[in-house]
């Protein structure tokens, strides 16, 4: 929190005097690193139109893991219950569920009708456990640069996408349903 007051220009007691204490602050952080994934997810999703199912896929899974990359201390702790617990800040419940509405609005975009909660934990667990590992696990120490880093994504992407909406057919039309 020192670091944080630092970077503000303010004492390090300053952000208390608008905050009950520190989960707060990081509820309110939280929240807005919830918005910014949104923002990201609702973009990718938005190319449908334009680029198709697959394109969006692929873009959807980039702006989540990038999100991931360019704020690893907060994507951290948007996940974190122990570190700022959801159940006390109903705006982080909000701001959460908005993220994952995104989520499972691109599992509808794929999958149509025969879209499942199991395909969209399927999209989500990809993600995040991919961005899980370039920023804490072994990828982040074998995929040391930028460029590394991205280039895999972009291998990742493009493999995950086949398998998720049936490798040689664009359409997803044939993606197996449980």
């Amino acid at each position: 929190m020192r670091e944080v007051a630092r970077l503000a220009g303010c004492t390090h007691q300053a952000p208390y005097h608008y905050f009950e204490d520190r989960e707060t602050i990081l509820a309110a952080l939280v929240v807005e690193g919830f918005e910014e994934l949104t923002d990201r997810l609702r973009a990718a999703n938005d190319l449908v139109p334009a680029q198709g199912v697959r394109a969006a896929m692929i873009a959807s899974g980039r702006a989540y893991v990038d999100f991931a990359l360019s704020q690893p201390g907060l994507f951290r702790v948007m996940f974190r219950p122990d570190v700022c617990n959801p159940l006390r800040f109903p705006a982080v419940m909000e701001a959460g569920s908005r993220a994952r509405n995104e989520l499972d609005r691109l599992n509808l975009i794929a999958h149509g009708n025969q879209a499942t909660a199991e395909q969209a934990t399927i999209l989500w667990a990809h993600v995040h456990g991919l961005a899980c590992l370039l920023i804490d696990g072994p990828l982040s120490m074998t995929l040391e640069t930028d460029h590394q880093r991205q280039r895999h994504l972009e291998a990742v992407a493009d493999r995950f996408a086949d398998m998720a909406l049936g490798a040689g057919d664009p359409t997803g039309s044939n993606f197996p349903v449980p």
